[in-house]
């Protein structure tokens, strides 16, 4: 069973970018994003990966973002 685990700090973000661990991102409790991974983030943005071509940009402030390991 996966544990997802919630990425709060910038070290969380950091560590989650670093190990490319793949995450989930929920905004108003609907999962928007999953199994992509962190390419870049801001003080205001996290910006993932999920293909070649595929980037999304996702607010701090309106997501909530989980880490999934296996």
């Amino acid at each position: 069973m996966p544990i997802n685990r919630p990425l709060l700090t910038d070290a969380d973000f950091e560590e989650a970018l670093q190990r490319r661990y793949p995450i989930r991102v929920f905004q108003d409790d609907h999962m928007i994003d999953s199994g992509s991974i962190i390419i870049r983030f801001t003080e205001d943005t996290i910006i993932t990966q999920s293909s070649v071509s595929e980037l999304s940009y996702h607010s701090r402030r309106t997501c909530q973002f989980f880490e999934i390991r296996k």
